[in-house]
């Protein structure tokens, strides 16, 4: 059993597995986050098995698509302190957010000019936004906005990274 042990660590070693050995004795979910190795890079359209909270913490680029695959997409979002991520609407997209670490406002309505709804959130929020509605969302906290975005389909082509709000709208404005 311990040769068995040996040979998987050493192979997934070899192919740049992450194996965390954790039960509920051994470690928490902190120290686990800290064992994970994280890769920044487009795993889609690959079976993927990572740690949601480890890769988006090390997220440090305002986005990093990290899962490309037909019909969904997850990207990473570092919103630096007082950013968003910029008044947009996806006609054809849904979109799930989940806030990390950090505070913000979201914002979204019908038109540009009418964001009626208006909530503050914080980590461990979820946020949705159904297709065709406009929205925003402002870091309104003292340290970045740590957040992962769900599209359905996907929004972004494959190995998007923007270092900065700039270069995510000069990429945009280029479609």
């Amino acid at each position: 059993m311990k040769t068995k042990l040996i040979l998987l660590f050493a192979a997934a070693s070899l192919l740049g597995w992450s194996l965390i050995s954790c039960n509920s004795n051994c470690c928490t979910k902190q120290e686990a986050k800290e064992k994970a190795e994280v890769v920044l890079k487009d795993y889609g359209a690959e079976p993927t098995v990572l740690n949601i909270d480890a890769y988006t913490m090390s997220n440090d680029n305002f986005r990093t698509a990290l899962w490309t695959g037909t019909l969904l997409q997850v990207t990473l979002m570092s919103i630096p302190v007082g950013g968003e991520i910029g008044l947009e609407v996806h006609h054809d997209t849904d979109q799930f957010l989940r806030i990390e670490d950090g505070q913000a406002k979201v914002m979204m309505g019908d038109t540009g000019d009418s964001l009626t709804f208006v909530q503050t959130v914080e980590a461990d929020f979820a946020i949705i936004i159904p297709a065709g509605k406009w929205h925003n969302l402002i870091n309104t906290g003292d340290k970045p906005l740590k957040l992962y975005s769900i599209y359905a389909p996907v929004e972004h082509p494959h190995g998007t990274v923007h270092k900065t709000f700039e270069e995510a709208e000069e990429a945009d404005h280029q479609h």
